[in-house]
């Protein structure tokens, strides 16, 4: 067993890898959890698939599924909610191994093909008295939940899978174990499920996790995707790749939050960030191919334009994986880079079904909406977000423009004192904008086409956003002349923007916003970006095709050979 100046011994080697929030953290994870110091020996998984057979401890019998039983929105297909466990111990450190427990369930159900499952994020939100709210919350056909109760070197491990239409039980079972058999444990209840629900289970790659060092994995995951969060999630997963270097699901994790911590970095120091996601996606699709943690690192390491053929080979990986990996939320945030924003919604909409209360979901499917033209529909959820992730700077900046929309100008009001008060980040530029929408005199205007126009000079360079915004405004002609003349991408100074929708392409498809899609430039200026390539050469059209007053495919095949922008380093084609 480690005693504690072998942790620290360990800690202090590392310490380049950490943050201090994180090196705090994970000595309270490693040296405090008695539940860590008890299992130390590392548990194997077995990767054999057995069909429903009772448990060997508490034999029960298996309940046929009510007939009628259906999916969300009436579909056949069950969905299953996993409520964290409860912590029947006396013991507070439990609590992190129950969840343990309830997370490995979903990361093996969510494997199978055949079979959705409610992300963590959302099923999590249930505990206590709360648990009898889920089925309905979460529009889930089945409920599993258990409890976990500690004594000495034992553990007891009771499950029961509930039909949520009938209330009916349709399995039970419990299971004695020593804690060092702990993870054969939750094999068998995942096997034991998976098979009573009729469905494939496909088993995850081979794992050996030290459960004190899951304790900190779970603590690594992001809400607010701030970027001091994102720092401290990074040094902590740093801590469990290097502790348990066989831990498929951390070291996608880490690739993830590193990619997401790059969106918030200078663009002359992304290079070297991006080859550690790089590696460590890697790493993570070596033990497990279907990782879609790692497979989103992977996606968000692709430039925001002019390499959307790169982009799309990304996205199909990170669709095909099966279940409600929370990677799965952005395969709709980048399809809306080249303009399939019906797609877009449809795919975020049945994703967020499966992890409705995740913050990141939520709010990718509020975005969805707002492109969509479903602005009415986005508002709720980005209100939610504000209550329930108070730093998470997403939302105030949408609502923002949401309600601007809606001439709302009240809300808009509300909001912006709420903005004073919070860092919005890479959105403060969208407020003059919002100002100038809500009054559109000359004056105002004008003010906002000088300050345009003044940053151009400034800093050589602009982001499509801007220019679709100021062709909204009714500065259509400005708005292409700029184009011609400037970057349409970072220039290496401090005005840069920075976040994961930085230069993207996303804004120019909006629905509520056709003023540059209605004129033929904007094919050569889809061009420079790398969406005429693009679509030439899938023939994945956008929606914007049908809708523009002109010959869009034809203008696209016209300047389909003009040369395009890289995004960083840059090459700048002017357009002629």
């Amino acid at each position: 067993m480690a005693t504690i100046d072998d942790l620290r011994q360990w800690i202090t080697a590392n310490e380049s890898f950490l943050s201090g929030t994180a090196v705090l953290v994970a000595l309270a994870g490693l040296v405090l959890s008695r539940i860590g110091m008890a299992m130390r020996r590392l548990v194997v998984r077995k990767k054999t698939t057995h069909g429903l057979t009772p448990g060997p401890d508490n034999p029960r019998q298996v309940a046929a599924p009510a007939a009628g039983a259906t999916g969300p929105a009436g579909t056949n297909e069950p969905v299953l909610a996993v409520l964290p466990f409860d912590n029947l111990s006396n013991d507070p450190e439990m609590q992190f191994f129950s969840d343990g427990v309830s997370e490995e369930i979903i990361q093996r159900l969510s494997r199978s093909a055949g079979l959705a499952v409610i992300g963590r994020a959302s099923s999590f939100q249930f505990r206590g008295e709360r648990k009898a709210e889920a089925a309905r919350t979460l529009d889930c056909t089945h409920v599993l939940d258990g409890s976990i109760r500690r004594t000495g070197a034992r553990v007891r491990i009771s499950a029961h899978l509930v039909d949520a239409p009938s209330s009916r039980t349709l399995w039970s079972d419990r299971y004695d174990r020593g804690t060092e058999d702990i993870f054969a444990v939750q094999d068998d209840i995942s096997e034991n499920i998976a098979s009573a629900l009729n469905r494939a289970f496909s088993r995850s790659a081979t794992r050996a996790v030290d459960p004190a060092i899951y304790d900190i994995y779970l603590r690594a995951c992001p809400h607010s995707h701030a970027p001091d969060e994102l720092r401290t999630s990074l040094g902590l997963l740093e801590v469990v790749t290097q502790r348990a270097p066989q831990f498929a699901d951390a070291w996608g994790r880490l690739a993830y939050v590193r990619a997401w911590r790059s969106f918030y970095q200078p663009y002359a120091k992304r290079p070297a960030s991006i080859g550690e996601v790089g590696t460590e996606a890697a790493r993570a699709l070596e033990i497990d191919p279907r990782n879609a943690d790692a497979l989103a690192a992977q996606l968000f390491t692709v430039p925001a334009f002019g390499r959307f053929l790169d982009g799309e080979a990304a996205l199909e990986r990170l669709r095909r994986t099966p279940g409600s990996a929370h990677g799965r939320a952005y395969v709709g945030w980048y399809l809306r880079t080249t303009g399939r924003v019906r797609e877009s919604l449809e795919e975020t909409e049945r994703v967020y079904r499966l992890n409705a209360l995740d913050p990141m979901t939520a709010n990718t499917l509020a975005l969805a909406r707002m492109a969509a033209g479903r602005v009415a529909d986005a508002l709720p959820l980005y209100e939610d977000l504000l209550v329930r992730v108070p730093d998470m700077s997403f939302p105030v900046s949408s609502l923002l423009r949401a309600y601007a929309f809606q001439q709302d100008w009240a809300a808009v009001d509300r909001l912006l004192v709420l903005a004073a008060q919070r860092e919005l980040r890479e959105f403060q530029d969208g407020l003059p904008f919002i100002r100038a929408k809500r009054d559109p005199t000359p004056e105002n205007i004008g003010a906002w086409r000088s300050a345009l126009e003044a940053n151009v000079r400034r800093t050589g360079g602009v982001d499509v956003a801007q220019l679709v915004y100021a062709a909204h405004l009714g500065l259509v002609d400005l708005a292409y002349q700029l184009a011609a003349t400037a970057c349409l991408g970072p220039t290496g100074t401090s005005d840069d923007i920075m976040g994961p929708d930085a230069y993207r392409t996303s804004l120019m498809f909006m629905s509520g916003m056709p003023e540059m899609r209605n004129d033929p430039r904007f094919a050569r200026l889809c061009a420079r970006l790398g969406l005429v390539e693009f679509w030439m050469k899938t023939d994945q059209w956008p929606d914007c095709t049908d809708e523009v007053p002109y010959d869009f495919k034809g203008e696209c095949a016209t300047v389909q050979h003009a040369p395009k922008d890289e995004f960083w380093p840059r090459t700048v084609h002017a357009a002629k």
